[in-house]
């Protein structure tokens, strides 16, 4: 495996992880799972601060909706796959972005 693909592999799973992270985190503090529907509870201080931390969790929740979608209202399969090439990719720039700011502080080398 080339160490290009190998950084980009590296960088899906940790996006993940650190969208796991922050929703789970969410779901601990809140009492309720963490959704889009934090941008809809009109203009607040707590809405803008939902922002970053749904730029960041949001492959987590796309791919927990998906699934439970999957299988609660029997979506098809295109649509599954469709938000799982979504959700990877969004997983993998946010993880590129992570990795980059622990380097750029030097914690990773």
């Amino acid at each position: 495996m080339s160490p290009d693909a190998l950084n980009s592999l590296f960088s899906l799973c940790i996006g993940f992880a650190f969208a796991g992270v922050l929703a789970s985190g969410y779901q601990a503090m809140a009492e309720r799972p963490a959704g889009f529907g934090l941008l809809g509870e009109g203009v607040a201080p707590k809405t803008f601060a939902a922002v970053p931390f749904l730029v960041f969790a949001a492959p987590f929740i796309i791919m927990r909706n998906t699934l439970r979608g999957a299988k609660i209202e029997r979506r098809r399969f295109e649509f599954v796959m469709m938000a799982t090439v979504l959700s990877g990719f969004w997983s993998m720039m946010s993880g590129t972005f992570f990795l980059m700011t622990l380097r750029a502080a030097g914690l990773l080398t």
